[in-house]
């Protein structure tokens, strides 16, 4: 009875999830404790898995804040500003260094985890510069999505923030290991980049034109005056003259994120605060920076305490392990200590149409229980489930932030899809085999 309520309540989640008939967080909590009472537990028992599942989530959810306010703040001092400037001073007109400089900003872009934040920093800036040597904006948003993708590996990235929220273990303790595995897929998006850069080389050779006029810098002024929304930037939040503590200082948060000596949330906090402090000294000020970039916080967050109260109810209740039975007893002997691996390559597909909370929340824990008496740990199905479904984020049309992408690239998202798609799953599974013959998973 246990493993049918435990399904029961995952194909209602992802019916409403889809459907947009109720928030994430909405079902997280209402749906397992409905779930819980029918199958017989009381206020007590059900109060205590409440308790012990938030227990798990909440670290994750303060790393979220402080991350998101940290960045925010860096972008705000106009740290990214002279890094992007300098990569298209580089480039110039060349096609491959163009596209090589939009895979880097987009890269450099991603550095706070936030989708929304690399595709507004990286598609207003380029896009001039796409359309004046008549190079595809399909190009522009495949390679955006790519950086994208393989950067929000990050710990303080969603994904991964959610992976570590369903097997109950730190962020940053799961990014650290995926590091190289990361790496090398950073090295395939700039390859495929140069690849770009030559087809796009050779389709203008072909057309016989380079291009409208104005030049490069003034398209890059231009570009880089406007506001995220459209908007005038506010010039008196730059801090020109503190670029290179505010480079240090970011410097300095993610080498302690890699050396591991302290929680994720402490070096996050303690680096926001230190960045508030240094950069705008008023108080009045520092509070309205934080009232800027908490509202990019909020929905996040609640999603990740919702999520403790369904996976304290399915952890606790029994639920997983029930549903984990059944799955063992219908999957053929052969097959099941490879579930994670054939979800694994099937994960950008499947990401794409479930989205992630459902596929994080719902599906993982399912997996990881099913190959967990092989000797399969749960960290090895996050690693592999990441693979599969991160890079192919940017193509979901159940992510909100796709729609703001295409948005600003001026693409639909039939023309997304059937052009970015299959590279992007190619990368996925490009860096799976690189997990599996590193033994990652």
């Amino acid at each position: 009875m246990l493993a049918a309520i435990g399904f029961g309540i995952i194909i209602v989640m992802m019916y409403m999830i889809l459907r947009e008939k109720a928030l994430p967080a909405v079902c997280f909590v209402f749906l397992p404790i409905i779930g819980a009472f029918l199958a017989g537990f009381s206020v007590e028992e059900i109060a205590e898995f409440v308790k012990t599942g938030i227990g798990t989530t909440w670290s994750n959810a303060i790393l979220f804040v402080f991350s998101i306010i940290f960045f925010g703040v860096m972008n705000d001092a106009g740290l990214f500003d002279k890094l992007v400037d300098g990569l298209l001073k580089v480039a110039g007109t060349n096609v491959i260094m163009i596209m090589v400089a939009t895979t880097v900003i987009a890269i450099i872009g991603h550095m706070d985890g936030a989708t929304a934040s690399t595709y507004l920093i990286t598609i207003p800036v380029m896009l001039p510069i796409f359309k004046r040597l008549n190079l595809r904006p399909t190009v522009l948003l495949l390679l955006v999505s790519a950086a994208t993708g393989v950067m929000n590996l990050v710990p303080w990235g969603g994904p991964t923030i959610r992976a570590a929220t369903a097997i109950g273990v730190d962020a940053n303790d799961l990014w650290i290991a995926m590091i190289p595995m990361q790496i090398f897929g950073l090295v395939i998006t700039l390859a495929l980049a140069v690849f770009f850069g030559f087809v796009e080389q050779k389709r203008i050779a072909v057309l016989g034109t380079t291009g409208g006029s104005g030049s490069l810098s003034e398209m890059t002024v231009n570009a880089s005056s406007t506001g995220c929304y459209g908007g005038t930037v506010d010039e008196s939040l730059k801090r020109p003259k503190l670029l290179w503590f505010n480079l240090l200082l970011t410097i300095a948060v993610i080498v302690l994120l890699v050396v591991n000596i302290f929680p994720s949330y402490v070096v996050f906090m303690f680096g926001m605060l230190i960045a508030l402090m240094v950069n705008y000294p008023d108080i009045k000020v520092q509070q309205q920076r934080i009232q800027a970039h908490a509202p990019g916080c909020i929905g996040l967050v609640v999603t990740l305490i919702g999520a403790g109260v369904f996976l304290g109810v399915f952890s606790n209740s029994g639920m997983i392990e029930a549903m984990t039975n059944f799955l063992i007893a219908l999957l053929p002997e052969s097959l099941q200590q490879y579930l994670h691996i054939i979800v694994s390559i099937l994960g950008a597909p499947i990401g794409m149409i479930m989205g992630p909370d459902p596929y994080y929340y719902g599906v993982l824990p399912i997996i990881a229980g099913t190959v967990e008496r092989f000797g399969i740990t749960p960290v090895q199905v996050a690693h592999a489930m990441l693979i599969g479904e991160n890079v192919a984020l940017a193509v979901s049309p159940c992510v909100p932030t796709t729609f703001l992408a295409m948005g600003l690239a001026g693409v639909e998202l039939k023309d997304h899809i059937k052009f970015s798609f299959k590279w992007l799953w190619g990368i996925s599974i490009l860096m799976m085999v690189f997990a599996l013959v590193v033994g990652m998973i």
